[in-house]
């Protein structure tokens, strides 16, 4: 196993525009992100407004401040003695959310019934205002989560919508994926469809929004996956080289790379401006049933019907880590909100949550009845939330992998969930065709 570094406490990245010049740019104001930890600068350049990231990820309530501002001046140009006063309330800020490890229980806030037929997909919008759902009966529909109200139906799709996504953090957009062959692209706030796209040759299964909202990625049956602009609804990419039908994708947090998982055992690395294949993940013995990024873009997890899971070093292709704990298929595999922890969920009932940088697997979490499907981290990585063919989803305690919580209701199995950005609601989608939304104050 291989230890990865993170440079200790003073870790942070800087994304989204390269370094320029101070005397060209201007800062304007900081932007605090809590989830994970990080500060936006805005500026302007050349009379263009623009954003640079610097991400926290490695920030705790014990990170020495002072030390931190000192790292963060040396590498930003544009800032100013002046900045370093409002710099340290923006980091004492972050460091207090951190700190507060109160936790109150979730409850039952909706129940919809919200197809004539079984449900397939169920996604939030970030602040989960609202969400949308899929089902057999060729339909999306978008709800107001605060009334319950169904807010539009989307229809046009020939056969089963079976993936659904909004393009977070905007929420303006809704895209859906069919057994058709197509995807829609529609207005959440209108219902009005923008664009069908055509081009897949079997059913699509995954799909999603880059990070900006100007790209679509489609994964398909057909063993390719598709880029779609999101402005003229143009094919941009076509990608080939798997030969086996593509069930994961996801971009990147900069939207520069997409990770694909197939049923050919490989996940593949793309350039999603150019389509490219950057890298061939190799290594699963069995069909990948889920891959995911980290929110640094420099690592990947993926889940595997051989039982296992991978960390893989996308700078080198290599897995870095090599996890077999599972008794049965890998069904499900996350991260934190800040790449320290992996989280899988198993056909053999538990769920696993490990450290990224040691290696070590931290908890087996017991107690469901079945298969698990779905395993998430809270946006502040303090709880892991599982969905299982048992109709339950659990709460389980991150440091100390404890059950915390049951949520029961269901009356079939719980296929989807999902936390808002915030993590104080929760949805869960089951085949007993309802969903439910849970919230805790």
């Amino acid at each position: 196993m291989h230890q990865r570094d993170y440079g200790g406490e003073g870790r942070f990245e800087q994304r989204a525009r390269p370094a320029v010049a101070a005397s060209k740019a201007k800062l304007r104001k900081f932007l605090l992100r809590y989830y994970p930890p990080g500060v936006i600068l805005e500026y302007e350049h050349d009379g263009e407004l623009m954003q640079r990231s610097v991400d926290l990820l490695d920030l705790s309530p014990e990170t020495d401040a002072e030390r931190l501002l000192d790292a963060i001046f040396a590498r930003e140009s544009m800032l100013r003695p002046s900045h370093r006063e409002p710099l340290r309330a923006l980091l004492a800020k972050l460091q207090s959310k951190l700190a507060d490890e109160r936790h109150a229980d979730f409850e039952l806030f909706k129940v919809l019934r919200a197809h004539i037929l079984p449900l397939t997909n169920c996604a939030f919008n970030k602040n989960g205002d609202a969400f949308v759902t899929g089902s057999y009966d060729r339909t999306c529909k978008v709800w107001d989560t605060a009334s319950g109200e169904e807010t539009h139906t989307l229809e046009g799709h020939k056969n089963v919508v079976y993936a659904v996504a909004f393009n977070n953090p905007f929420g303006d957009k809704v895209i859906t994926g069919s057994f058709d062959k197509t995807c829609k692209l529609w207005d959440a706030r209108t219902g009005e469809l923008f664009y069908t796209l055509r081009g897949h040759e079997t059913e699509i299964v995954c799909l999603g929004f880059d990070p900006s909202s100007t790209a679509i990625a489609t994964g398909s049956m057909d063993s390719s996956a598709r880029l779609w602009d999101v402005e003229t609804g143009r094919e941009t990419c076509v990608l080939r080289g798997h030969t086996g039908e593509i069930v994961s994708l996801s971009f990147s947090t900069s939207g520069d790379m997409l990770l694909t998982g197939s049923f050919d055992h490989d996940c593949r690395l793309w350039d999603a401006r150019t389509g490219a294949c950057a890298r061939v993940l190799e290594g699963h013995r069995a069909e990948i049933s889920a891959a995911r990024f980290d929110f640094a873009s420099g690592a990947a997890a993926s889940g595997s019907m051989d039982c296992g899971v991978r960390l893989w070093d996308l700078g080198s292709g290599r897995a870095t880590c090599v996890w077999q704990d599972h008794t049965d298929e890998v069904l499900d595999v996350c991260f934190d909100a800040a790449g320290r922890k992996v989280g899988s969920a198993g056909g053999d009932g538990t769920a696993r949550v490990y450290d990224v940088a040691s290696g070590a697997l931290e908890h087996t979490l017991t107690g469901h009845r079945g298969e698990i499907s779905k395993v998430s981290f809270n946006p502040r990585g303090t709880r892991v939330l599982t969905a299982s063919s048992d109709a339950t989803c659990k709460l389980w305690d991150a440091r100390h992998g404890t059950c915390v919580q049951t949520l029961e209701g269901h009356t079939d199995e719980i296929f989807s969930c999902a936390f808002n950005y915030q993590g104080d609601k929760i949805i869960t989608g089951s085949k007993d065709n309802t969903c439910r939304i849970w919230t805790c104050e």
